[in-house]
């Protein structure tokens, strides 16, 4: 079985390339992460206080070094997503198996942070089409689950198409902290 903290796999269409992060995506998320526009759509749930709002391109660093150890110590992983349009990274993808006492037990938790001007449900499709069937796989997972808050409408718009549905279970932090907005999809659902 493929173990995705030993060869992380990379994953492609004619838009995107998927494959993990490098420090040399530096510049490209530092657009990213300092995108007011794009940063309120950025899961935080669970990131001691992180908002994941980076101006400096030492901030940004400090990040992707963060990202490259937890990967090395199977925390999760890290995806950059390049566009072949643009040939530049617009996105990154977090991917991890979460085990927990609340409904989101046996889950791959993704988290998809894409600048504002990719925020649009069409290209959103195009990426997430890339990791979900994997995702399964590679997490030992039957579920997958992803944050969408009501402001965020193309990424709504786009996981409904995709087959998730929002769950009305709350999702539990570390220090019992309710998060909302989750949207699901269950392995054997029809994409």
């Amino acid at each position: 079985m493929e173990n995705v903290y030993r060869s992380c796999p990379q994953y492609e269409n004619e838009d995107y390339l998927l494959r993990k992060i490098s420090p040399n995506d530096k510049s490209d998320l530092l657009t990213v992460y300092s995108d007011k526009n794009a940063v309120p759509f950025f899961n935080c749930d669970n990131c001691g206080g992180d908002d994941f709002y980076y101006t400096t391109q030492d901030r940004m660093e400090q990040a992707i070094s963060y990202w490259l150890l937890e990967y090395s110590t199977a925390g999760f992983v890290r995806w950059s997503i390049l566009s072949k349009k643009v040939k530049q990274a617009i996105g990154t993808i977090e991917l991890f198996h979460r085990d927990a006492e609340d409904y989101f037990t046996n889950c791959g938790l993704l988290r998809l942070d894409i600048r504002s001007d990719y925020e649009v449900s069409s290209e959103i499709v195009k990426i997430l089409n890339l990791i979900i069937q994997p995702a399964y796989t590679l997490f030992h997972c039957d579920k997958i689950a992803t944050k969408a808050i009501p402001s965020a409408t193309e990424r709504i718009a786009a996981l409904k198409r995709l087959g998730f549905t929002l769950s009305e279970e709350s999702l539990i932090g570390h220090d019992g902290t309710r998060y909302d907005s989750y949207f699901v999809l269950k392995q054997n659902q029809e994409i």
